[in-house]
Protein backbone atom coordinates (compact mmCIF):
# COMPACT_ATOMS: atom_id res chain seq x y z
CA UNK A 1 0.00 0.00 0.00
CA UNK A 2 1.41 3.42 -0.61
CA UNK A 3 1.10 6.13 1.91
CA UNK A 4 2.65 8.79 0.28
CA UNK A 5 2.24 10.48 -3.85
CA UNK A 6 5.40 10.47 -4.21
CA UNK A 7 6.09 7.00 -3.27
CA UNK A 8 3.41 5.83 -5.19
CA UNK A 9 5.21 8.35 -8.21
CA UNK A 10 8.72 7.18 -7.99
CA UNK A 11 7.65 3.94 -7.97
CA UNK A 12 5.41 3.81 -11.00
CA UNK A 13 7.98 5.69 -12.96
CA UNK A 14 10.08 2.52 -12.47
CA UNK A 15 7.30 -0.17 -13.18
CA UNK A 16 5.76 2.69 -16.20
CA UNK A 17 9.35 2.15 -17.70
CA UNK A 18 9.44 -1.50 -17.40
CA UNK A 19 6.31 -1.80 -19.35
CA UNK A 20 7.56 0.17 -22.20
CA UNK A 21 10.60 -2.06 -22.30
CA UNK A 22 8.91 -5.00 -23.14
CA UNK A 23 5.92 -3.35 -25.14
CA UNK A 24 8.84 -1.91 -27.19
CA UNK A 25 9.46 -5.33 -28.72
CA UNK A 26 6.39 -6.49 -29.42
CA UNK A 27 5.81 -6.74 -33.16
CA UNK A 28 3.04 -7.39 -35.14
CA UNK A 29 3.56 -10.87 -35.73
CA UNK A 30 4.11 -11.39 -32.02
CA UNK A 31 0.87 -10.40 -30.42
CA UNK A 32 -1.07 -13.59 -32.14
CA UNK A 33 1.26 -15.53 -29.88
CA UNK A 34 -1.42 -17.46 -26.76
CA UNK A 35 0.45 -20.57 -24.38
CA UNK A 36 -2.76 -22.98 -25.16
CA UNK A 37 -5.17 -22.71 -27.95
CA UNK A 38 -8.13 -20.11 -26.87
CA UNK A 39 -5.87 -18.72 -24.03
CA UNK A 40 -4.97 -14.77 -23.53
CA UNK A 41 -2.53 -13.62 -26.22
CA UNK A 42 0.67 -11.76 -26.25
CA UNK A 43 -1.16 -8.70 -27.92
CA UNK A 44 -4.62 -9.20 -25.24
CA UNK A 45 -2.25 -8.93 -22.48
CA UNK A 46 -0.35 -5.86 -23.47
CA UNK A 47 -4.01 -4.37 -24.60
CA UNK A 48 -5.10 -5.67 -21.17
CA UNK A 49 -2.66 -3.61 -19.34
CA UNK A 50 -3.21 -0.48 -21.30
CA UNK A 51 -6.75 -0.57 -21.36
CA UNK A 52 -7.00 -1.73 -17.30
CA UNK A 53 -5.17 2.09 -16.81
CA UNK A 54 -8.41 3.93 -17.80
CA UNK A 55 -10.77 1.43 -16.27
CA UNK A 56 -8.98 1.27 -12.94
CA UNK A 57 -8.50 4.68 -12.88
CA UNK A 58 -12.30 5.82 -13.60
CA UNK A 59 -13.31 3.13 -10.60
CA UNK A 60 -10.75 5.12 -8.27
CA UNK A 61 -12.16 8.09 -9.72
CA UNK A 62 -9.15 9.56 -11.16
CA UNK A 63 -9.60 11.12 -15.03
CA UNK A 64 -7.32 9.13 -17.05
CA UNK A 65 -8.38 9.47 -20.87
CA UNK A 66 -7.28 5.80 -22.56
CA UNK A 67 -8.28 3.02 -24.34
CA UNK A 68 -10.58 0.22 -22.74
CA UNK A 69 -10.43 -3.55 -22.79
CA UNK A 70 -14.06 -3.20 -24.97
CA UNK A 71 -12.04 -1.55 -27.84
CA UNK A 72 -10.04 -3.43 -30.46
CA UNK A 73 -6.74 -4.34 -30.32
CA UNK A 74 -4.49 -2.25 -32.10
CA UNK A 75 -0.94 -2.82 -33.40
CA UNK A 76 2.16 -3.18 -31.60
CA UNK A 77 3.37 0.25 -32.42
CA UNK A 78 -0.04 1.85 -31.68
CA UNK A 79 -0.08 -0.24 -28.10
CA UNK A 80 2.58 1.76 -27.04
CA UNK A 81 1.52 4.45 -27.76
CA UNK A 82 -1.86 4.54 -25.91
CA UNK A 83 0.27 2.90 -22.80
CA UNK A 84 2.75 5.63 -22.67
CA UNK A 85 -0.19 8.04 -23.00
CA UNK A 86 -2.35 6.94 -20.73
CA UNK A 87 0.03 5.45 -18.25
CA UNK A 88 1.74 9.46 -17.92
CA UNK A 89 -1.95 10.48 -17.19
CA UNK A 90 -2.24 8.04 -14.05
CA UNK A 91 0.86 9.39 -12.54
CA UNK A 92 -0.34 12.97 -13.37
CA UNK A 93 -4.11 12.16 -12.04
CA UNK A 94 -2.97 10.79 -8.59
CA UNK A 95 -0.56 13.66 -8.42
CA UNK A 96 -3.34 16.62 -9.37
CA UNK A 97 -6.20 15.25 -7.83
CA UNK A 98 -5.04 13.07 -4.50
CA UNK A 99 -2.81 13.82 -1.38
CA UNK A 100 -0.91 11.85 1.09
CA UNK A 101 -3.95 12.18 3.63
CA UNK A 102 -6.73 11.08 0.58
CA UNK A 103 -4.50 7.44 0.54
CA UNK A 104 -5.73 6.33 3.75
CA UNK A 105 -9.46 7.17 2.85
CA UNK A 106 -12.01 3.80 1.64
CA UNK A 107 -12.71 4.26 -1.86
CA UNK A 108 -15.79 1.15 -3.28
CA UNK A 109 -13.84 -0.66 -5.94
CA UNK A 110 -15.22 -3.95 -7.77
CA UNK A 111 -17.69 -4.44 -4.67
CA UNK A 112 -15.42 -3.94 -2.01
CA UNK A 113 -13.86 -1.23 0.12
CA UNK A 114 -10.19 -0.89 -1.19
CA UNK A 115 -7.80 2.68 0.51
CA UNK A 116 -7.00 4.87 -2.37
CA UNK A 117 -3.38 3.81 -1.21
CA UNK A 118 -3.88 -0.12 -1.89
CA UNK A 119 -5.88 0.44 -5.03
CA UNK A 120 -2.51 2.36 -6.65
CA UNK A 121 -0.51 -1.23 -4.95
CA UNK A 122 -3.35 -3.49 -6.87
CA UNK A 123 -2.57 -1.55 -9.93
CA UNK A 124 1.33 -1.55 -10.54
CA UNK A 125 0.62 -5.37 -8.77
CA UNK A 126 -1.95 -6.11 -11.54
CA UNK A 127 0.89 -4.49 -14.20
CA UNK A 128 4.12 -6.42 -12.77
CA UNK A 129 1.70 -9.67 -12.91
CA UNK A 130 0.47 -9.92 -16.38
CA UNK A 131 4.00 -8.41 -17.22
CA UNK A 132 4.88 -11.89 -15.67
CA UNK A 133 2.81 -13.52 -18.43
CA UNK A 134 3.96 -11.59 -21.71
CA UNK A 135 7.71 -12.59 -20.59
CA UNK A 136 6.91 -16.00 -21.59
CA UNK A 137 5.06 -15.25 -24.52
CA UNK A 138 7.61 -13.29 -25.76
CA UNK A 139 10.24 -15.91 -25.12
CA UNK A 140 7.91 -18.39 -26.69
CA UNK A 141 7.84 -15.94 -29.88
CA UNK A 142 10.97 -15.81 -30.50
CA UNK A 143 11.53 -12.26 -28.56
CA UNK A 144 14.02 -10.48 -26.51
CA UNK A 145 13.12 -10.20 -22.98
CA UNK A 146 14.25 -7.33 -21.45
CA UNK A 147 15.64 -7.36 -17.71
CA UNK A 148 13.03 -5.68 -15.54
CA UNK A 149 14.20 -6.23 -11.77
CA UNK A 150 17.63 -7.78 -13.18
CA UNK A 151 19.62 -8.55 -16.22
CA UNK A 152 17.40 -11.23 -18.46
CA UNK A 153 19.93 -13.88 -19.67
CA UNK A 154 20.84 -12.43 -23.05
CA UNK A 155 21.85 -9.16 -21.07
CA UNK A 156 24.05 -11.42 -18.84
CA UNK A 157 25.72 -12.95 -22.01
CA UNK A 158 26.28 -9.43 -22.88
CA UNK A 159 28.17 -8.47 -20.25
CA UNK A 160 30.17 -11.94 -20.42
CA UNK A 161 28.95 -13.28 -17.46
CA UNK A 162 27.06 -16.05 -16.71
CA UNK A 163 23.03 -16.17 -16.53
CA UNK A 164 21.81 -16.68 -12.68
CA UNK A 165 20.23 -19.54 -11.59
Amino acid sequence: MFRTISDFTGAWAYEREATLKLLRNLTDASLAQAVVPGGRTLGRLAWHITGSLAEMGAHAGLRVDGPTDADPQPGAADIVRQYEAASKMVADAVSQSWTDAMLLETIPMYGAQWTRGATLAALVGHQSHHRGQMTVLMRQAGLRVPGVYGPASEEWAAMNLPAQP
